[in-house]
Parts: C-alpha cells; sequence; structure tokens
C-alpha cells in the first residue's frame, strides 16, 4: 500500500513499482484519513506511508497499525527525518525510515526487505536519532504538550486525561520550565524543532 498526499510523486513511485513483477500495489491513497481504513481492507504485507501525511498525532495511527496488524510492516518517507520522531517512530514498531532523496531502487529493495521480515532504516536518519538527546520530558508531559500543541483547552485536556485542571496546569508549568520557554507556545515550538511533538 502506497501513502503519498502529491499525485505526481505518488504517480512516479506507482510507475517505478508497477516494473517490479513481485511487487503489487494494493492500495495507493492521497488522504491521511484514508490509511488505517486501507490497512485493514487490504492487510498488506508492507504500507508505504508519507510522514508528511501524518497527522501531529500521526504515530498513535503507527501504533495502531503494530497493534491491530503486525503482519503489515511500516515504511516511512521523510523529507526532514526530525530525530526525535524517528527515534519516537522506531520505538512503537515502525518497520522503517528512508529518506525521500534516495535512490528509486533502495525503495524498492527496502519494501522487499520489509516484507522478508528486516528493519530498513536510513543510516544518516538512524545516526541522527541515535545522537540526538532524548527530551527532558515524561511521557505524560509530552501527551500534555502535544495536545496544547493540537489547540486543546485546559479543561478539555483534563477531561480526555482524566485529570484535574489544575494538574494540568502543573505539567505546563513544569513543561515550560524544563524546556526554558516563555510560554506554552514557546515551549510547543521548542519541543517541535527538537523533533519531540
Amino acid at each position: 500500500m502506497l501513502a503519498e498526499e502529491r499525485e505526481m510523486t505518488r504517480g512516479a513511485f506507482l510507475a517505478l513499482l508497477a516494473q517490479e513483477s513481485d511487487i503489487k500495489t494494493v492500495a495507493d491513497l492521497g488522504r491521511s484519513k484514508d490509511i488505517l481504513p486501507a490497512i485493514r481492507l487490504h492487510r498488506p504485507d508492507a504500507a508505504v506511508i508519507d510522514m508528511d501525511m501524518l497527522t501531529p498525532d500521526g504515530l498513535s495511527l503507527i501504533q495502531t497499525v503494530f497493534d491491530e496488524l503486525p503482519e503489515t510492516r511500516t515504511l516511512i518517507l521523510t523529507n526532514h527525518g526530525r530525530p526525535g520522531v524517528v527515534r519516537q517512530a522506531l520505538n512503537i514498531g515502525v518497520s522503517g525510515f528512508l529518506h525521500k532523496d534516495s535512490p528509486p531502487e533502495k525503495l524498492v529493495s527496502a519494501i522487499r526487505d520489509l516484507a522478508a521480515g528486516r528493519r530498513v532504516i536510513d543510516a544518516d536518519l538512524a545516526m541522527s536519532a541515535w545522537q540526538t538527546p532524548l527530551p527532558p520530558l515524561t511521557e505524560r508531559e509530552l501527551e500534555v504538550l502535544r495536545l496544547i500543541a493540537t489547540g486543546e483547552a485546559v479543561p478539555a485536556i483534563a477531561t480526555r486525561l482524566h485529570l484535574s485542571p489544575g494538574t494540568v496546569r502543573n505539567y505546563l508549568t513544569t513543561v515550560e520550565s524544563k524546556l526554558h520557554a516563555r510560554t506554552r507556545v514557546d515551549a510547543v515550538r521548542i519541543a517541535t524543532d527538537a523533533g519531540w511533538l
């Protein structure tokens, strides 16, 4: 399955894969909301997904695929490869990461490797992910900050996470302190730039 929002790029990938007799594309998608339903319907051996199609909480989609259909291996294609995101994705079960600047034959080879049960990680992306320090925030602090980044208000976050609004505000104060941020918006910017969100 191929998920790429740019139609011309998706068409080029499809043309490349059509030349391979041992690779069959069961679905090609241009909208992120179609990814999970298509994976559930087609149960592909490999799902090639453009990182730009993943919403700010897109890694939860990858986690869902890993939990529900562990036989479907996921390969993320990226232009930027923020180290924190790469590390987080690998920790939740992404089978591979490939830079979009890679030669076309590398994509074909990566799909075959995934189907054979191997992980495929671009060497430069892997090095940057492992050389970048881990975030100084706890998982709960990151979760609260992710929700703030999507525009949720403190009361809504409190309800969603089964916390009191005061506890959510305490988490945000701690986040601002740990990141040396002046405001919540500044904390979101710092964490996003570092690849933690």
